[in-house]
């Protein structure tokens, strides 16, 4: 029997409708459930990697997120077992709740949606209600802590105290300040509930720090393809190279600006099934579009090269050696380090990280990034931002335009994370924040008027 042509499009219709009607309360579920993994993610790392409450959680961290969860996060509860080292954040009354689990070392990973409760916290020993948080180191700076004095002039003092009111960008929370000049701590300064041991998450500044870990695992040419065995033969992804992930210019497509990966972030799915699986929309290496997604597959495609237990310790690499004891990257379930944001560092670890940088990946004499890695880090190469700053691998490039002497970068990232770097000057200036909703920190401007008292 021919259906007439009119009553299929009205089949299609009915249908349709039906699939969007049916399909609301799940998406509304799986936004319960990102919600419910942003506040479990962000309890347990701020508990168990800072020694922060939920009481500052919630005012400084959870405060001014973006909007489509915060109206959510206030309204789920989060039990914390303190034994165990988890968090569960109940977002459904048919489904589990969200659980990130504390492993030492390697801080929390979130599970999947609709994992059951960890049966511990990934040890075997017995467990104190928290884990220890380190204190200060004995060495003396940089890499420990001891011999800190800063005695910063009136003119620094004045400049760092506007960074922790508007001086710098109207309704900006700073949380902390650290500025080297010729390698001294010549000013430190943090907000309430922080302090020099006190960790908060590095957001995009982490893409900076997988750029250096790049550089140090020294694995793979950068015109090398990149290694993601998702991308088998005929699939025209695989002419995308490390330098193209490195320089945000793989041609990929993502579905927002700055490529938002929640699911990555709070929502349990891994490194290995998402990142991967986006497609082309431009030929790699000719357009320039700030992405998640290129620096999770230049640390996923490094991790196919070095082997698991290489890859396991491969942060401690750069950590261990710069006294970095208060910084952890964190992993997905798969094992995959979220080097694209998910490492929790103090004002002072990025501060040394900073000093590094400066030094040309020379620490205490001895190199441990190959001879030209900082440069190549740091130069323009291919296509550029439109405008703004421009882009290297993994780094930020300021100059004149900004204020700033040539040759200045940064590393930075969302709520107003920076670890600005002036050769010339012999600065670095780590400026840590919270910065709630659309409040945006002038970090060019502080670092110029910084740069103005230290010359």
């Amino acid at each position: 029997m021919r259906i007439p042509k009119a009553a299929v499009l009205a089949l299609l219709l009915s249908a349709s409708v039906n699939a969007q009607i049916v399909a609301q309360p799940s998406a509304g579920t799986y936004r319960r459930a990102v919600a419910g993994g942003y506040k479990a993610a962000l309890y347990c790392s701020g508990l168990f990697n800072a020694g922060r409450t939920t009481a500052q959680i919630d005012a400084d961290e959870l405060t001014g997120i973006y909007p489509e969860y915060e109206k959510i996060v206030s309204t789920l509860i989060a039990k914390v077992d303190r034994p165990r080292r988890f968090v569960a954040v109940t977002f459904d009354p048919a489904l589990p709740p969200r659980y990130a689990v504390w492993r030492d070392g390697h801080g929390c990973m979130t599970l999947p949606i609709g994992s059951r409760a960890p049966a511990d916290g990934g040890s075997a020993a017995p467990l104190d209600a928290m884990p220890p948080i380190a204190g200060a180191d004995p060495r003396r700076w940089p890499q420990g802590d001891a011999g800190i004095a800063p005695r910063p002039s009136a003119g620094l003092t004045k400049v760092v105290g506007a960074a922790f009111g508007d001086g710098y960008g109207v309704g900006a929370k700073t949380v902390g300040v650290v500025v080297l000049k010729d390698g001294r701590v010549v000013a430190e300064r943090y907000g309430h509930g922080f302090g020099p041991f006190v960790s908060n998450r590095t957001w995009s500044v982490g893409k900076s720090i997988a750029g250096t870990l790049i550089g140090l695992a020294d694995a793979a040419p950068l015109d090398a393809r990149a290694t993601v065995p998702q991308w088998t033969a005929g699939d025209p992804r695989r002419s995308i190279t490390l330098d193209h992930l490195l320089r945000m210019a793989s041609g990929l497509h993502s579905d927002s600006a700055g490529n938002r990966t929640d699911a990555i972030y709070f929502g349990g799915t891994t490194v290995d099934d998402q990142a991967t699986s986006w497609p082309l929309e431009a030929l790699p290496g000719t357009r320039f579009r700030y992405a998640n997604n290129d620096i999770l597959l230049a640390v996923y495609a490094t991790r196919q090269v070095i082997g698991a237990d290489r890859y396991r310790a491969w942060p401690g690499n750069l950590f261990g050696p710069l006294g970095m004891s208060h910084t952890v990257a964190e992993t997905d379930w798969h094992g995959n380090y979220i080097l694209s944001s998910q490492v929790w560092s103090t004002a002072r670890d990025l501060a040394r990280l900073g000093l590094f940088w400066s030094r040309d990946g020379v620490w205490a004499g001895r190199r441990l990034l190959p001879a030209g890695w900082m440069r190549t880090m740091t130069m323009p190469s291919g296509p550029q931002p439109p405008s703004g700053p421009g882009y290297g691998a993994t780094m930020w490039l300021f100059g004149p335009k900004q204020g700033l002497p040539q040759g200045s970068f940064a590393a930075q990232g969302n709520r107003g994370q920076y670890v600005m770097v002036v050769p010339s000057r012999h600065l670095v200036i780590v400026r840590r924040g919270e910065d709630p909703g659309a409040a945006r920190f002038d970090i060019a401007r502080f670092a110029a008027d910084v740069a103005g008292l230290t010359p």
